[in-house]
């Protein structure tokens, strides 16, 4: 008699409509690749549950206190209750693991790094097989630093013993981590600051000199400071620059610079000084020779007063932006302190000085040796003529607003050119090639020339102003913004305007080897040629160190290389808009505005 199953039966008996059912209801979808993969692995789901729950369980005896396996002396954990041939199995096994981790990659790269020639193989892979048996996340663990009791993520840091760490001691050691690297690389100049020292034509190579350090580090700590004690005067001139760049100049620090048997004083910003500040510099300073304060508002008439009745020996006076002091009592300042100057330098006066002032000023100061009148609104034709009877100027630098007459600077210039040896002419529109002329048969002595902001001057003046003049060869040049307004006018009668390729090929030839500071900017009329021909093979320029080309459409990467190649002294190289210097390499030291890339040093024939 043949056996049959009861579900034999029950399919037999059932009807198709059921058996349909029962057979749609053991459908099953299709199988995730992760199942394909631990069946095809003899991995068991089960046996991953149930690893976790013992793990899980070992735990929970740790909290409790139970008594877990102990380690034997080699490193391999035994429990209490076991037999030798368990504890031999055990071993064979952990050395097994051992042989396999010495035979990994990680077991390689962590030997390699290792560099105490000490160091076992055994030990490091059983490090190696200490950190493969971590609590996995979700158990608890002992902080490996201060002992806590934390639970496990998959996040939780590793010490310097190999063990687990808590989250306050993670964050603690990841800090600790920041500032040794940190102190590791060292101070770094911020890209601003580059670009300011770059602005003041400073290529720093490697670290600053001690005194520059110290007097920064004393800029840094200016609200601890309480004296300066004997800062020789330049000292305190570099810190007067840097805390006036910072604007920290106040009535606190002030005080700092007022000590009464120095002769000078340099406040390169006083926007932050009351009138009863300028009061105390006097007061506290009887010995003034020096005086030069920028800036300074805030100095009105009671200021004067104040400062003429203390009988000061003042020789130097340089003021800025003094518009609150009436012409009556810079008529009285002329007039009692006139005779004993030697250089005077006014600035920015829009509401004073005017031409009747400026004629008791000639009238008065009859040893002036150096003058500058910049920006003084109020300056005309009356005051130039003045001007001309100054007959010990050596140094003349004017830049006016008001617009005069070109007979009057040819008289200025005609008078006192034999005896100039600085000459800036800023601001006279009207100025034509026969001021050139004057310049070419009266200046005979002239170090520095300044001719800019003109339209009118013609490249020919230039071109016979340089040829066989008998001045010697020029220092300082600054022709900027010597062109025509109209870019596209080359050709007309009266030949190219400003200074083109003809003056400036002249200049170099007449100057090029005393040559020391050099602006040609927006002189856009210099061709290609002409740059090529001045700073051609050969033609070495030993002096010249600061020079601006901004403004300049034919100047590329191959100029500028012939002109570094002709310039060994060069330090500062100023080419704004400049768009075709792109990737030129810079030597060390030269600090290069403008350019769009500037790459490394740069080696010519084998020398850096």
């Amino acid at each position: 008699m043949c056996m049959i199953s009861v579900d034999v039966v029950l399919s037999i008996n059932m009807s198709p409509r059921e058996n349909r059912r029962q057979t749609r209801n053991q459908i099953r979808g299709p199988h995730s690749a992760l199942t394909d993969f631990l069946a095809a692995n003899n991995i068991s789901a089960a046996q991953i549950r149930d690893d976790h729950q013992r793990r899980l369980r070992d735990a929970e005896r740790q909290t409790t206190g139970e008594v877990l396996p102990s380690q034997s002396e080699d490193g391999s954990r035994e429990s209490p209750g076991d037999s030798s041939e368990q504890s031999k199995k055990r071993r064979r096994n952990e050395a097994t693991t051992l042989a396999k981790i010495k035979q990994s990659k990680e077991f390689a790269r962590r030997k390699a790094r290792r560099t105490d020639p000490k160091n076992d193989d055994d030990l490091i892979a059983r490090e190696m097989m200490c950190e493969r048996s971590r609590p996995v996340p979700g158990q608890l663990d002992n902080c490996e630093i201060c002992s806590k009791r934390f639970t496990v993520t998959p996040y939780s840091k590793t010490g310097y013993n190999g063990g687990l760490l808590c989250t306050r001691c993670s964050k603690s050691m990841k800090d600790d981590a920041k500032m040794a690297q940190a102190k590791k690389q060292g101070a770094r100049i911020s890209r601003r600051q580059n670009q300011s020292n770059l602005l003041d034509g400073v290529a720093q190579q490697g670290a600053l000199s001690l005194v520059e350090m110290c007097i920064k580090k004393v800029a840094d700590n200016i609200n601890d400071i309480e004296e300066f004690g004997d800062l020789p005067s330049q000292l305190l001139r570099r810190l007067s620059q840097i805390l006036s760049k910072r604007r920290a100049l106040d009535p606190r620090t002030l005080n700092l610079f007022l000590r009464p048997e120095l002769d000078t004083i340099d406040i390169y910003d006083s926007a932050k000084l009351e009138t009863h500040d300028f009061q105390k510099i006097f007061t506290s300073m009887p010995a003034l020779v020096n005086v030069n304060l920028r800036f300074a508002g805030q100095i009105k008439d009671s200021v004067f007063e104040y400062m003429l009745g203390r009988e000061l020996k003042i020789k130097r006076l340089q003021l800025d932006a003094t518009n609150l002091v009436s012409d009556s009592y810079w008529r009285r300042l002329f007039k009692i302190l006139g005779p004993q100057l030697e250089i005077l330098k006014l600035s920015n006066l829009d509401f004073s000085l005017n031409d009747e002032t400026v004629k008791v000023m000639c009238g008065c100061c009859t040893t002036l040796r150096r003058l500058k009148l910049n920006q003084c609104w109020k300056i005309g034709d009356d005051s130039l003529q003045a001007l001309s009877s100054l007959n010990s100027l050596e140094h003349l630098s004017l830049d006016l607003t008001r617009e005069t007459k070109n007979e009057s600077i040819l008289e200025v210039v005609s008078s006192i050119g034999p005896r100039l040896r600085t000459l800036s002419l800023e601001g006279f529109p009207n100025a034509d090639d026969e001021l050139l002329q004057v310049i070419h048969h009266s200046c005979d002595s002239l170090r520095k020339l300044r001719l800019s902001n003109n339209s009118v001057c013609t490249d020919k003046g230039f071109r016979r102003l340089f040829t066989g003049w008998s001045n010697p060869s020029l220092e300082f040049v600054d022709f900027s913004s010597m062109r025509d307004l109209d870019n596209s006018d080359l050709d007309s009668p009266e030949g190219v305007i400003g200074l083109a390729s003809e003056g400036f090929v002249s200049l170099m030839e007449h100057s090029g080897t005393t040559i020391r500071k050099l602006n040609i900017s927006s002189c856009r009329h210099i061709s290609r040629d002409a740059f090529e021909h001045v700073f051609s093979g050969g033609k070495i320029y030993p002096n010249l160190r600061e020079l601006d080309i901004s403004f300049h459409t034919v100047m590329d990467d191959y100029l500028i290389g012939k002109i570094l190649q002709c310039c060994p002294a060069i330090k500062k190289l100023v080419a704004f808009a400049c768009f075709n210097v792109r990737d030129v390499r810079i030597p060390a030291g030269v600090a290069l505005i403008g350019g769009l890339k500037a790459q490394g040093t740069i080696v010519f024939e084998g020398t850096s």
